[in-house]
């Protein structure tokens, strides 16, 4: 895929211009695309590299809202479980090889909470309607034990199931699915300025961050939706705005603790929930609530990762040396209060033709665009055809292929590349690192079929392996870029000046 043409398709008169590769901006490019729009994204960093692929991989209502929800009377947060719950399983048809149902056991230590959690539970199950899973059940005392042999003993559990999905690789389906019909999109390009006509936004420069080229695109309208970093761009337009935003910072653990289902820990001493999920091999802790400043690299602080070994130590005891990978993204929760507190529903600001988008969460990115594309098309007086995103599959959708490895390697593949994973295949079946399933033909192709222009870019968010293990990601940096350099013309002194670069962006996933 060639990104310098696709820089230069930024120069054509547009529709919509987005600003922001995350979930939210890939919703509404697919969108807008899906519906017959003109539309091209930019995104100052990588597709999908800030909040995006730093979430708890959960496409779920939302135990804990629902909870809120009857506790505080609060109709908006009911809606939001009921409309994530919906959605759930829509993003699961879309794209299956992205995104599966998972087991999650609450366990019960009190007779009380027998009652309590399976009567919530079988309320989420309702809620669900058509779409709902497996319904919840409970678990004899010797189930929850075997499946959590470290958890103290306990009354049983309640098991539920929601889904689970590869949140940074979803975001690149949703991209690279609008790309395939004619859809512009370019990472590491940032929008520097807005411009105006008649005090109007119609428009964006944009920086090649790359190569420093710069261009004026041109739009209908503009949409912000830049996530936790909204307020910035807002201030491009006029300096004074009062914030939209109350970001919080949501940190996560990988462990070295292998789970046959996820463990959630209903109430936390400051009265949040926690997962322990499985993932990939590994367990997934997360996460954390704390008000936090917007930057677009932030780094887990000690007192987050303290703070999820410390509520863990009483189920499963100790866990701090095995930990292999941590991260932390922001939520671009709107409004003002407690951030544990704050509904995750969305809102849209329109200001002079920029249209900010933000709020929201994973599970509902495609209600996001939806109600973005219903109030440009009705701001703007265009007829838009019905939407068909909800039944629409994703690029990689489709049924596994044959696929001639192992069956560790097979998975991976299929769960990456989806029906595309024969092609990653070809071009190389060599393993990256003795071990480990990821292939040398999978930078090829990230940097041939995905965009790929930076080592993170590959081994964070096309591969996920800097996800799952950062030692790992180091030891394996060398080798992705040498593979990179001939693709990308890069001589020694690049090659170098990117390595250094990389090992220093490394433990924020930047």
């Amino acid at each position: 895929m060639d990104r310098e043409a696709l820089f230069e398709r930024l120069k054509e008169p547009l529709d919509l211009l987005v600003l922001g590769g995350g979930a939210t901006g890939a919703g509404v490019l697919w969108e807008a695309t899906l519906r017959g729009l003109k539309a091209a994204l930019v995104e100052a960093g990588d597709f999908a590299s800030g909040t995006s692929s730093r979430s708890t991989k959960l496409l779920h209502g939302g135990v804990r809202y629902l909870e809120l929800a009857f506790k505080r009377l609060d109709l908006r947060q009911l809606r939001l479980v009921v409309d994530a719950l919906q959605e759930r399983k829509v993003v699961m048809d879309l794209a299956p090889h992205l995104a599966r149902p998972l087991t999650l056991v609450t366990p019960l230590f009190r007779p009380l909470e027998i009652p309590y959690y399976a009567l919530g539970l079988k309320l989420y199950d309702l809620l669900a309607g058509k779409r709902r899973l497996a319904p919840s059940r409970y678990l004899p005392p010797d189930e929850v034990a075997r499946l959590f042999p470290d958890l103290p003993r306990t009354l049983g559990g309640v098991a539920y199931q929601d889904g689970q999905f590869a949140d940074f690789r979803l975001n690149l389906a949703l991209i690279f699915s609008a790309l395939e019909r004619g859809a512009v999109a370019v990472n590491h390009a940032e929008a520097t300025a807005l411009l105006l006509e008649g005090g109007r936004v119609r428009g964006a420069v944009v920086r090649d961050r790359l190569s420093g080229k710069e261009v004026e695109v041109f739009a209908k309208a503009v949409v912000n939706a830049t996530g936790p970093l909204a307020d910035r761009v807002r201030c491009l337009l006029d300096p004074d705005l009062p914030p939209l935003l109350t970001p919080s910072s949501g940190a996560h653990l990988v462990l070295d603790y292998p789970l046959e289902a996820g463990l959630l820990i209903p109430r936390t001493k400051d009265g949040r929930v926690l997962f322990l999920l499985p993932y990939r091999g590994m367990a997934l802790l997360g996460t954390t609530d704390l008000p936090a400043e917007p930057e677009p690299c932030p780094l887990p602080r000690e007192e987050e990762v303290a703070y999820l070994l410390e509520e863990m130590r009483p189920y499963l005891g100790d866990l701090s040396g095995r930990v292999r990978a941590a991260w932390s993204g922001l939520r671009p929760l709107v409004g003002k209060g407690e951030t544990k507190l704050l509904v995750r529903d969305h809102h849209i600001e329109e200001r002079r033709g920029l249209y900010t988008l933000v709020g929201g969460k994973w599970t509902t990115f495609r209600l996001m665009a939806l109600d973005l594309l219903e109030r440009v098309a009705k701001d703007l007086g265009l007829a838009l055809p019905p939407s068909l995103s909800h039944a629409t599959p994703l690029l990689g959708a489709g049924p596994k292929p044959p696929l001639p490895l192992p069956e560790e390697q097979a998975r991976h593949l299929y769960g990456t590349y989806g029906t595309l994973a024969p092609g990653v295949l070809a071009l190389g079946e060599r393993p990256l690192l003795p071990g480990l399933p990821y292939l040398e033909g999978e930078v090829v192709w990230a940097v041939r079929r995905e965009l790929a222009r930076k080592p993170l870019d590959v081994l964070a968010r096309r591969m996920g392996l800097a996800f799952l293990d950062q030692k790992k990601a180091l030891e394996a940096l060398s080798r992705v870029v040498d593979l990179m350099a001939p693709l990308l013309g890069w001589g020694e002194e690049r090659k170098r000046a990117e390595l250094e670069e990389a090992r220093a962006l490394l433990p924020g996933l930047c």
